[in-house]
């Protein structure tokens, strides 16, 4: 009996309302943001706004505008946010593989665009779009990076390839790998590309030293080396203007 009245008083119980996940008008927040972006375009947004759309499809149901200022006080800004290192990007919270992920494919689109609008084009007539990438594409390494810009005869850009990846001061290049992937790629010229994390572009003694050495030995097999353009965070220097290649 005592049972029966047990299963009674839970019949008459109300129903349990059901929990709801709080998203507080975060639905209105994401279509106002992104109405903004569409209308006024990327210049109208602050970084942790356009940072935001990014994250969107990282974390589709949760507030992401307080792990967007973490990740630019972690960084400084958008770009440095984008070009983090997967590792350094896991150490901030609430960052997981979806957010890492999102944010390399944009670091990825990003650098392809940029490449397309130099490669197989004149790289001398192309010579501010050529600068544009070179600082786009390496600008915010944390890390020296040496790259190699490959032209045909008509000094098209044929190929841009990664050749060595260093330390935060130093990238080791090796003159005779330079020249064996020149004439693999059966160029005529080379430009040589690397950046300074420090964020100055001035070359210094090393610099100077290793594209002698690489001057020397791309003209024993008629290669010319065009320039060596060093990228510093804000502008690059040009081993060319400087007058220190010939």
């Amino acid at each position: 009996m005592a049972a029966l009245d047990k299963a009674e008083a839970a019949a008459d119980a109300p129903a349990p309302t059901p929990r709801k996940e709080p998203i507080p008008d975060q639905l209105g927040h994401r279509a106002r943001l992104r109405e903004k972006f569409m209308r006024a375009g990327p210049a109208a947004l602050h970084d942790y706004e356009l940072l935001e759309l990014v994250l969107f499809r990282a974390i589709p149901r949760r507030d992401v505008k307080p792990l967007a200022k973490r990740l630019l006080n972690a960084f400084g800004d958008f770009n440095h946010v984008v070009a983090a290192a997967p590792r350094r990007l896991a150490e901030v919270q609430g960052v997981g593989d979806a957010v890492v992920q999102e944010l390399k494919i944009v670091e990825a689109a990003a650098h392809r665009f940029a490449q397309a609008q130099v490669l197989h084009r004149d790289a001398i007539t192309s010579w501010e779009a050529l600068e544009t990438y070179c600082r786009q594409r390496m600008a915010h390494e944390p890390i020296e990076q040496f790259r190699i810009l490959f032209l045909d005869r008509k000094n098209i850009l044929v190929a841009d390839e990664a050749q060595q990846v260093g330390t935060v001061d130093h990238v080791p290049v090796y003159p005779r790998e330079v020249v064996k992937r020149a004439l693999e790629l059966n160029a005529s010229a080379i430009i040589l590309v690397h950046n300074h994390p420090s964020g100055d572009p001035t070359p210094s003694d090393a610099d100077v030293d290793m594209t002698g050495r690489i001057q020397r030995a791309c003209a024993a097999v008629g290669i010319a080396v065009h320039d060596h353009i060093v990228v510093g965070k804000d502008r690059v220097a040009s081993f060319h203007a400087m007058g220190l290649i010939d």
